[in-house]
C-alpha cells in the first residue's frame, strides 16, 4: 500500500506524465514491482496510461476532489462557529440552488442551541428568516414557482396564513433587507435573516434567539450584517459544495 501511495504521489508530481523507469528510479523501487504495481492501479482506475506515460486516473482525480471539498467544508464551518461564538447565537448559512432551500451550515453552541428542525426546512420557506429572506432575492416566476410546490400553511399560529399575504410582505421587504420572524417556524424562537449574494447563487446568513431575548435579535442581525463582508471569501467556497 506505501509502495502504490509513492507511485500516486510521484506520478501526481509530474503534470505531464511519467514513464514507468522514470517513477521506478524516483521511488526507489525495482523496476518488475513497480511495473506490477502501477498496472494494479491503472486497472482500478487510479492511474491511467498513454503513449507509455502514466498519469493520474479518474479515481484518483475523485479522490482529490473530496479531499479539496472537505477542507471547503472545514473552512465554512470554522469560519461559522466563530461568528456563532462572537455573537452569542446560533448562526445558519443557506442558499437557493436548484429550486429549493439549502441549508448549507449551521454553527451553535451547548449555551445557544441552534431550533430544531421540526418540519422541513425545505416545505417552509413562507415560515421562517431564512426560506423568506431567499423567496425575497429571487424574481417574481421564481417564487410563484416555489410557492406552487410548497404552499403557504400554518405552522404555527403567527405563521403568515396565504401566499398573497406573504407576497406582500416579500415586496415590501425589498431583496437587500434583513428579514426578522417571530415565532412563525417554532414555538418561543425569533429569527432573523440578511441577504448575500454568493456568486450567482442567493444566500443568507441568520440567526435565531428565544424569544424572551427577542429584544437581542436586532442587534444580533446588524452584528450578523457588518461580520458578514469578510466571511465571503469563505461562503463562496460552498458554491461547489
Amino acid at each position: 500500500m506505501q509502495r502504490a501511495m509513492r507511485l500516486l504521489e510521484c506520478v501526481a508530481g509530474r503534470r505531464y506524465g511519467a514513464p514507468a523507469k522514470q517513477l521506478a528510479r524516483e521511488t526507489g523501487l525495482a523496476l518488475p514491482t513497480a511495473y506490477h504495481l502501477l498496472r494494479t492501479l491503472v486497472h482500478e482506475g487510479y492511474l491511467r496510461r498513454d503513449k507509455g506515460l502514466f498519469f493520474l486516473g479518474e479515481a484518483a482525480e475523485r479522490l482529490s476532489g473530496s479531499a479539496d471539498q472537505e477542507k471547503r467544508r472545514t473552512a465554512l464551518t470554522d469560519a461559522l462557529a466563530g461568528l456563532s461564538e462572537a455573537i452569542g447565537v446560533p448562526v445558519y448559512y443557506a442558499m437557493y440552488r436548484a429550486g429549493e432551500i439549502d441549508v448549507v451550515c449551521v454553527a451553535d453552541t451547548p449555551s445557544a442551541p441552534a431550533v430544531e428542525e421540526w418540519t422541513d426546512f425545505r416545505e417552509t420557506a413562507h415560515a421562517h428568516a431564512v426560506g423568506q429572506c431567499l423567496l425575497a432575492q429571487l424574481d417574481e416566476d421564481a417564487r410563484l414557482d416555489h410557492l406552487d410546490r410548497h404552499p403557504v400553511r400554518p405552522i404555527t399560529r403567527y405563521t403568515v396564513r396565504d401566499a398573497h399575504t406573504l407576497l406582500k410582505r416579500l415586496e415590501r421587504l425589498g431583496c437587500d433587507e434583513p428579514v426578522t420572524e417571530h415565532q412563525e417556524y417554532a414555538l418561543g424562537t425569533v429569527c432573523g435573516a440578511i441577504p448575500l449574494t454568493v456568486g450567482d447563487v442567493a444566500a443568507t446568513l441568520a440567526v435565531s434567539l428565544p424569544v424572551h431575548q427577542a429584544d437581542r435579535l436586532l442587534p444580533a442581525v446588524r452584528q450578523l450584517r457588518s461580520e458578514a463582508g469578510r466571511l465571503m471569501g469563505t461562503l463562496s467556497l460552498s458554491i461547489s459544495m
